[in-house]
C-alpha cells in the first residue's frame, strides 16, 4: 500500500482544492499517469500518480480543500481490496511533510469548532508572512480554546485586518480555510476586528461603515466567483492596502521599432511560428533600463529594500476573461530580443492552455502587463507584491507626431504611438527616479539599433 499526498504545489502554496478524480476506486493507475486535478490560489493542474497500483481508497472528495501534505487516496497491488469511496477529507493521515516547507504548518489535526482570535499585526509585505513561520499558529479566544490556523489563512485575516473569530469556518471540524477568508473579503470586511478600546476611552472611535452588500433580485443573474478571481481580489485589496500607489506614464513613439519590426516580420513568423508583436521589444527595453535603476527592480522587507541582481520578468496574461495569471521569464537579463520572444510566447500558450507548473508562476521581481493587446489606451496597475512596480503596456495607435527633419526645423508625421503607464510603490523611491526609469525605457525603444537583435 501507498498512500497519496498533496504535493508542494509551489513555495507559498499550503493547501489545494480537489476539482477532478481521474480514477475511481479499484482502477488501475500507472506511474505518472494522470491521478487528479487540484485548484490553487495559484494555478489549476493535473497531478501524476508517484506509483503504478490498484487505487483502493479516495479521501478527499472533488471540491474539498486540504492542506499540503494530507494523504487524499491510496494505490495498492492488483490484489489489494477496494475501499469505500470518497471518506471525509478529515479522516485523513496526519502528513508526512518536509520541515523545511510550509506545508508542515498544515499537519495538525483541527479541533472541533473555530473560536476567536486577535489578528496578528500586518505583514510588511505579502511575502513575509509566508517565511516567518514553520508551524502553524493557534487563534485563542476569550473561552480559552482555541484553533489551528494555516499560514495562507494567518496571512490573509492579519493583512485585511479581519477577526477570526467572526469567521465561520467551513473545514473539516470548522477549520477556517482561505475560501472563507475571501468570501469575508467579497463582503467589504464585515467581519472586520473592532479596534483595542484606549487606556481611557473619553474620546469613541468611529468604526469603518460596513461596504452595502448587495442582493440578486429576480431579474439578476448570480455568478459565482472563481478561485482564481476570488485569490485575485483578495491580493489586489490587499496590495492597494499596503502600498501607497503612484501612476506614472510616458508616451513612446515606436516608429523606431517598426524600422525592423516591420522588415523582419514575416520571415520571423515562418522561422518562429508566431507574430512579432511590441510586446519583446518593451521587454527588452524594460530589462536594460532596470540595469541602469535597480530600485525598480526589488521587493520590501521589513525596513529594507531588497534589490535583486537578477531580473525575473512577470508577464500578465488574460485567461479569456475569466482570470489572469502571471508566469514567469528567468534570468531575463540575459536575454535578447529573439529569445524573449520566444520565452514569452511558449508561457503565454502554455498559461491559456494551462499548462504551467507551480514554480512558472511565482517568484517574479518585476510585472509588465500588456492590457494594450485589448484596446486600452491608459491604466493604472495594481503592483503584484512584493514587487514595487508594475508597467502597463497600452494600445498603440497611429497619431500626427512633430519630428525632426534634417535641413529644416520641424515636420509632422503619421508614427504608431503608445502610452506606457507604471504604478509604483512611494515607500521603495521617488518621482524622480520613477520618471528616469520610464524615461530610460522611452529611449532604449525610441534610438536603439534593433537589427542586430533579430
Amino acid at each position: 500500500m501507498a498512500e497519496i499526498t498533496l504535493p508542494q504545489l509551489g513555495e507559498t502554496v499550503t493547501e489545494g482544492t480537489i476539482t477532478k478524480w481521474f480514477k475511481k476506486v479499484g482502477d488501475s493507475v500507472a506511474l505518472d499517469e494522470p491521478l487528479f486535478e487540484v485548484s490553487t490560489d495559484k494555478v489549476d493542474t493535473e497531478v501524476p500518480s508517484p506509483i503504478s497500483g490498484v487505487l483502493t481508497e479516495i479521501r478527499v472528495a472533488e471540491g474539498d480543500t486540504v492542506a499540503v501534505g494530507t494523504v487524499i487516496a491510496v494505490v495498492g497491488d492488483a490484489s489489494s481490496a477496494a475501499a469505500p469511496a470518497a471518506a471525509p477529507a478529515a479522516a485523513a493521515s496526519a502528513p508526512a511533510a518536509p520541515a523545511s516547507t510550509l506545508a508542515s504548518s498544515n499537519v495538525s489535526a483541527p479541533p472541533p469548532a473555530p473560536v476567536a482570535s486577535t489578528p496578528a499585526a500586518a505583514p510588511s509585505t505579502l511575502a513575509s508572512s509566508n517565511v516567518s513561520e514553520s508551524s502553524p499558529a493557534s487563534a485563542t479566544g476569550s473561552s480559552g480554546t482555541s484553533t489551528v490556523l494555516s499560514p495562507v489563512v494567518r496571512k490573509l485575516i492579519a493583512e485585511n485586518n479581519l477577526n477570526a473569530a467572526a469567521i465561520t469556518g467551513t473545514g473539516p471540524g470548522g477549520r477556517i480555510t482561505r475560501d472563507d477568508v475571501l468570501a469575508a473579503i467579497s463582503r467589504g470586511g464585515a467581519t472586520t476586528a473592532a479596534p483595542a478600546p484606549a487606556a481611557a476611552p473619553t474620546v469613541s472611535v468611529p468604526q469603518r461603515a460596513a461596504t452595502p452588500k448587495a442582493v440578486a433580485g429576480s431579474r439578476d443573474e448570480v455568478v459565482a466567483l472563481s478561485k482564481i478571481r476570488q485569490a485575485t481580489g483578495a491580493h489586489m485589496v490587499a496590495s492597494k492596502a499596503i502600498s501607497p500607489h503612484v501612476l506614472s506614464v510616458v508616451e513612446v513613439d515606436y516608429a523606431n521599432v517598426d524600422i525592423t519590426r516591420l522588415r523582419v516580420k514575416e520571415e520571423f513568423k515562418a522561422q518562429e511560428g508566431f507574430s512579432l508583436t511590441y510586446l519583446p521589444f518593451i521587454a527588452r527595453a524594460v530589462v536594460d533600463a532596470l540595469a541602469d535603476f535597480p530600485h525598480m527592480n526589488s521587493s520590501l522587507g521589513d525596513n529594507e529594500l531588497i534589490v535583486h541582481r537578477y531580473v525575473d520578468l512577470g508577464i500578465a496574461v488574460d485567461l479569456d476573461y475569466q482570470g489572469l495569471l502571471v508566469p514567469v521569464v528567468r534570468d531575463a537579463e540575459g536575454k535578447r530580443l529573439r529569445a524573449l520572444s520566444r520565452e514569452i510566447n511558449d508561457l503565454a500558450t502554455r498559461t491559456r492552455s494551462r499548462h504551467l507548473s507551480p514554480d512558472e508562476i511565482s517568484g517574479g521581481t518585476f510585472t509588465i502587463s500588456n492590457n494594450g493587446s485589448a484596446g486600452s489606451v491608459l491604466t493604472m496597475p495594481i503592483i503584484n507584491q512584493p514587487q514595487v512596480a508594475i508597467l502597463s503596456t497600452d494600445a498603440i495607435v497611429k497619431k500626427p507626431v512633430v519630428i525632426e527633419v534634417p535641413g529644416f526645423s520641424e515636420s509632422i508625421a503619421i508614427h504608431p504611438v503608445g502610452n506606457l503607464a507604471m504604478a509604483w510603490d512611494h515607500r521603495a523611491f521617488d518621482g524622480a527616479y520613477a520618471a528616469g526609469f520610464l524615461s530610460r525605457v522611452k529611449l532604449i525603444l525610441e534610438t536603439r539599433d534593433w537589427s542586430s537583435e533579430v
